[in-house]
């Protein structure tokens, strides 16, 4: 495309999901002098039997988008039109897709905890689903490794291992078994599978001796050039380069859909993360940001390495924690108790498990009754709480790097792999998919994250309105600007700030005490206790002067016992306080202590109104 950003005025951009296809329209506004979204389209996608076409189900939803706004979008020839006039045309089309399953990857290392763990984080960030991850030492056998090759039939491999200047012996034998298992594609018959090699940069030639006969292979940068750092940008960027070069020419319709873009196409969930990390980048925020679907939770974040303080991307992929189709993984996972917890009345075993069967084999309903809404939301909970469990173990400093040490850290009982997720530095948390963006009250999607990812001190909660991420995260590659303005004023839903506390006092002890600034000269001071939630009303783009004073053992940012001095940032919701402790609280043996205590927080947060509460109390 060579258009500069000041000539592009009007945007269409879509996301080719795999059941439904989203369009959206993004304008220049002239008096405010920046861009916005201004109208929305869907259609079903059709990339499958009967139609075999995905470019029907996109310009269905771009005509529903020139019927919504009055401007002619789709030509006589269905076509996009890409010229700009008065009231019709776009300056630019863009998409995303991860219809026909997404892309699907399988890497392969030498060591799993170091070399493979690189891949892995490679091709996570680079939008894939990792299906299988292959190491010299994942006690299988060579047999049983080229068995799971040849059953996955992944769209393409990313093979890795040794630092550069290192041994070659063992990713060559990496590279011999991938090519005696003679890996076919998963998409078309006629073309070789796509393998990225991002090794150790003297095992090269041998590599290619190994593979060029079976494979269509290409070098890139080693992933891991030395144990101390990674550097996984070549290897993404060319699995962008190769999911457009050959998974996409092989769906149907997509080679049309290529011709029609000004930008490669590229997968929905490296789209999101795209944008996720660059508004972490220009802002200079730790972000988390969960995208939870009917079959997979997804969870990006940013967070500064602690051994240079650069920003880290991670993705990671929960494949079996979702609201409809994976909704039984759930409760397998967390269990009973643990959904039963979040809701406030007492839950029939047999009740719970019905509801759970029938999401599942009716995955595209949505909850009728005030009842089915809460034990959604409760399991809602859990897979957000075991998805960010699963991201914070796999967004560790890098393994096999000497760590020096000091005699405090003799006495750090953490007893886990040494994550970078640090919730006391995040700044921005921002939840994504239907549970979370469709909420029918605001104030339930805020419980629901508060309570899966606990965050600690101070930390702003926002929810994507109508899931655009993916046409921003495209969008950003062509015009950066545009997609962090419309980020910020149209994809974030702002919600409010959460002041958690960290540290554990008995149950109803003061924590800290508090003094917020209202800017209608209101002020509200107090004491929050142990167990207390309040919520102080600050509406979207105002800001309280707040003062916290948390006791000696507890901390909320500057250390224990330090005052914290904080402007803090209005949204739908307001003003959380959150005196649960962290880690959160226990859940009280007694079953209806548990109900009284839920019914409290929720009355507190206003996430169901005194009517509703006494309705479920009923039940």
């Amino acid at each position: 495309m060579n258009k500069k950003p000041e000539d592009i005025k009007v945007i269409v951009a879509t996301d080719c999901g795999s059941t439904t296809t989203k369009a959206i329209l993004i304008q220049y506004d002239e008096e405010k002098g920046e861009y916005r979204q201004t109208h929305r389209g869907e259609a079903p996608t059709t990339v499958e039997a009967p139609f075999e076409d995905v470019t029907m189900g996109v310009l269905n939803s771009v005509q529903e988008l020139a019927e919504l706004s009055g401007r002619k979008l789709v030509d006589e020839n269905n076509r996009i039109i890409k010229e700009r006039g008065e009231n019709e045309g776009a300056d630019v089309y863009i998409s995303t897709s991860s219809a026909g399953g997404g892309l699907q990857m399988m890497v392969a290392g030498v060591v799993r905890s170091m070399t493979a763990e690189s891949a892995e984080r490679a091709a996570l960030g680079a939008g894939a689903i990792v299906m299988d991850v292959i190491a010299s030492n994942d006690h299988r056998l060579p047999h049983e490794q080229i068995e799971r090759i040849r059953q996955l039939r992944p769209d393409m491999i990313l093979l890795s291992g040794g630092i550069d200047g290192g041994t070659k012996k063992h990713v060559v034998e990496l590279a011999e078994l991938i090519a005696a298992a003679d890996p076919k594609p998963r998409l078309g018959i006629g073309y070789k599978l796509p393998i990225i090699y991002a090794g150790n940069k003297d095992a090269c030639e041998e590599v290619q001796n190994a593979l060029e006969e079976t494979v269509d292979l290409v070098v890139v940068d080693n992933l891991r050039p030395v144990l101390e750092r990674e550097n996984l940008g070549p290897a993404r960027e060319k699995i962008h380069d190769m999911f457009m070069e050959h998974v996409m020419q092989q769906a149907p319709g997509y080679k049309k859909l290529m011709g029609w873009a000004d930008s490669q196409i590229m997968p929905t969930p490296g789209a999101v993360g795209n944008i996720i990390a660059r508004v972490a980048e220009m802002n200079n925020l730790e972000v988390v940001g969960v995208d939870i679907g009917g079959a997979t939770t997804d969870v990006f974040s940013v967070f500064n390495d602690p051994g240079d303080a650069t920003p880290v991307f991670n993705r990671t992929v929960s494949a079996n924690l979702g609201m409809s189709y994976s909704i039984s993984n759930v409760l397998a996972e967390a269990g009973l108790a643990n959904i039963s917890r979040w809701v406030p009345f007492a839950i029939d075993e047999k009740i719970l498990r019905n509801q759970i069967k029938n999401k599942m084999i009716r995955p595209t309903t949505i909850p009728q009754t005030l009842t089915s809404l809460v034990i959604e939301q409760a399991i809602a909970r859990e897979a957000l709480r075991l998805a960010f469990v699963q991201h914070k173990s796999f967004a560790t400093v890098l393994k096999g790097v000497q760590q020096q040490r000091t005699i405090s850290d003799a006495f750090e009982q953490s007893g886990t792999e040494e994550t970078i997720v640090n919730l006391m530095n995040l700044n921005l948390l921002v939840g994504s998919g239907g549970v979370l963006s469709h909420a029918p009250r605001r104030h339930q999607s805020a419980m629901m994250m508060l309570d899966a990812f606990r965050p600690e001190g101070i930390t702003i909660l926002a929810v994507d309105s109508i899931f655009m991420m993916p046409h921003l995260g495209v969008l950003a590659e062509v015009h950066p600007k545009a997609a962090t303005e419309v980020f910020l004023k149209d994809c974030l839903i702002f919600l409010g700030t959460a002041i958690a506390p960290v540290g554990q006092v008995k149950a109803g002890k003061p924590v800290m005490k508090y003094s917020i600034d209202f800017p209608d000269g209101k002020n509200e001071s107090g004491v929050l206790k142990q167990g207390d939630m309040k919520l102080f009303p600050l509406g979207i783009n105002q800001k309280a002067q707040a003062v916290f004073e948390p006791i000696a053992k507890v901390d909320i940012g500057e250390g224990r016992g330090q005052t914290v001095r904080r402007e803090i940032d209005g949204g739908l919701v307001g003003i959380i306080l959150d005196g649960r402790g962290r880690p959160l609280m226990t859940v009280p043996d007694d079953k209806n202590e548990r109900i009284s205590q839920m019914v409290g927080w929720l009355e507190n947060l206003e996430v169901y109104n005194s009517e509703e509460l006494r309705a479920l109390g009923r039940q």
